[in-house]
């Protein structure tokens, strides 16, 4: 006998036979899932259950009255199993690494831009040739920004320790030109004030430093009984280096890369080129067989001239002291310099420094100068009697004119202003050798009778201030002073007790015995005495 709890819960509220069947097929696939989720296998068929398919449904009074039409479901259920989810793309790790790796570049990239627009610009290459800087003029500071820079001025650039210069900035680059030869071993730091980007933006103060190298020189030592010797040196005298010898050397002269030599033999000279350490020597070809004398270099233009006479000279034929210049590579045929159509003989001449124009005065006293790097001709420059020399980097000569007066000319328009008189003044200079800043000037102090009673090498700056540097007694004899590319030494040459030091056979004839002494030009010391002449220093050689 059953009880309460045994017969069927009887629905809250009446239920048709449809709503009822409707239930018990919701709790059949509710059940049916439940076994696969447990036992998921093979798909099953699922029978309703016994007590459910036997107990009689409830039929509420209105269901009397409506025939059931829809007959109990008795067709089993069929449920699958479950489909088994997805697997992840095996590139899933790339893909996730590749998108933080370009996360990561983005935000970089934001951070640099955010960087760059908040401190301005900044120098990513500097170009600088700290060698060339202390041997030639014209050399080159080149700053390249990160971006292009609005206009600047010269007043932004500072260059510590001080020097001349001339800006030319455009785009992202900014180029310092020095116009006259740095010192050497010293840190120069060059700085430009306030650049903008072409766009706007914040300021910022471009600097950067570099340091030039210590000095080397060159000087040659005749020997009558051995070979004449160039060597290199340092400015202590402790580390020289022979780089070329020969029988008889007669002079030579010195550029940034390369050795010009002239050499003395029977048949005439012989003018060879080298570099600097006496290595890849090559033959100029000469207008003819003769004699070379007062060779000079122009580094700048890549040239070498020289006097030049034939061998084979006469009152009526051969050419004597004709001025020849020629490329320092040897792919030219020498040119003779000609005034009014005609090979002029040259009294005097020199190149001008960081050019390729010649300044030369012919056997009448004409001043001339002329251009090898333009078809202008040769343009008069008056009646001069010497040429004392050429400044760097100003195109200004000193020359001595008929009247004796000594005058500063520009080479440029043919302007000229006397020479200023030193302060204390010395008296009328034999030579006047221009440098960065000053003059070497070389006087020669006599007795009431006139006859010399010393001699002086006194540094006059471009103020007039005057300050020996070197003197020597009655017996002794100054035969040459020139200084260092920048102004920073001079090179004083002196012949020792010239009463007992006799002049070799040479082409140019000078004292067996003859010394170099190195002098700070800054303050006043001498460094060092060297043996030999003709320091590569000079633009040209000693005079006897």
């Amino acid at each position: 006998m059953s009880t309460d709890d045994e017969r069927p819960e009887v629905p809250a509220v009446p239920r048709t036979r449809a709503e009822m069947r409707a239930a018990r097929e919701a709790a059949e696939r509710e059940a049916a899932t439940a076994e696969v989720r447990a036992a998921p296998a093979a798909p099953e068929l699922v029978q309703p259950a016994a007590a459910e398919a036997s107990a009689p449904e409830p039929v509420p009074p209105a269901a009397a009255e409506v025939p059931d039409t829809a007959p109990p479901i008795t067709k089993p259920a069929f449920v699958p199993a479950p489909a088994p989810a997805p697997k992840a793309p095996r590139n899933r790790r790339f893909l996730l690494a590749l998108g933080a790796v370009l996360g990561i570049l983005v935000l970089v990239g934001a951070g640099l831009g955010a960087v760059s627009l908040t401190q301005g610009p900044r120098i990513t290459e500097v170009q600088v040739d700290p060698a060339e800087a202390i041997e030639t003029s014209g050399s080159r500071v080149i700053l390249t920004a990160n971006q292009s820079l609005a206009a600047i001025d010269e007043s932004q650039v500072t260059v510590e320790p001080s020097a001349p210069f001339t800006l030319d900035a455009a785009g992202r680059g900014i180029g310092i030109r020095f116009t006259v030869p740095l010192d050497d071993d010293t840190k120069y730091t060059v700085s430009v004030a306030d650049a903008v980007g072409a766009g706007g933006g914040p300021s910022a103060t471009l600097t950067t430093s570099f340091t030039t190298p210590a000095s080397n020189i060159f000087l040659l030592r005749r020997d009558v009984d051995k070979k004449d010797t160039i060597f290199r040196t340092d400015l202590t005298g402790e580390s020289a280096v022979p780089v070329f010898a020969a029988g008889k050397i007669n002079d030579f002269r010195a550029t940034s890369s390369q050795l010009v030599v002239s050499v003395e033999e029977d048949e005439g000279s012989k003018l060879i080129v080298m570099r600097r350490d006496g290595t890849d020597q090559r033959e100029l070809e000469l207008p003819g067989e003769g004699y070379v004398g007062a060779i000079q270099v122009s580094d700048r233009g890549g040239l070498v001239g020289y006097s030049y006479s034939d061998k084979e000279l006469s009152d009526t034929e051969g050419r004597a002291s004709v001025l020849v210049t020629q490329s320092l590579t040897g792919d030219d045929d020498p040119v003779i310099t000609e005034v009014g159509g005609e090979e002029a003989n040259i009294f005097v001449w020199q190149f001008v420094p960081d050019s390729a124009a010649v300044l030369f005065i012919d056997f009448d006293g004409a001043l001339s100068l002329v251009d090898r790097s333009s078809d202008a001709g040769v343009q008069s420059l008056g009646l001069a009697t010497t040429i004392q020399g050429v400044s760097r980097g100003t195109y200004t000569a000193i020359v001595e004119r008929l009247d004796g007066t000594v005058v500063e000319l520009d080479l440029t328009d043919g302007s000229e202003q006397p020479l200023a008189a030193s302060d204390p003044d010395y008296g009328t200079a034999t030579t006047i050798t221009p440098f960065p800043g000053g003059t070497l000037r070389h006087v020669v102090a006599r007795s009431e009778s006139g006859i010399p009673s010393g001699q002086a090498i006194v540094k006059v700056n471009d103020k007039g201030a005057a300050t020996p540097l070197v003197e020597v007694g009655p017996t002794d004899s100054i035969l040459q002073a020139c200084a260092s590319p920048s102004g920073q030494y001079a090179a004083v040459v002196i012949a020792p007790d010239l009463a007992d030091n006799p002049y070799d056979q040479m082409l140019l004839p000078l004292p067996e015995n003859m010394e170099t002494h190195l002098v700070d030009l800054r303050s006043g010391d001498e460094l060092v005495a060297l043996t030999g002449f003709d320091a590569s220093w000079c633009q040209t050689a000693p005079q006897f």
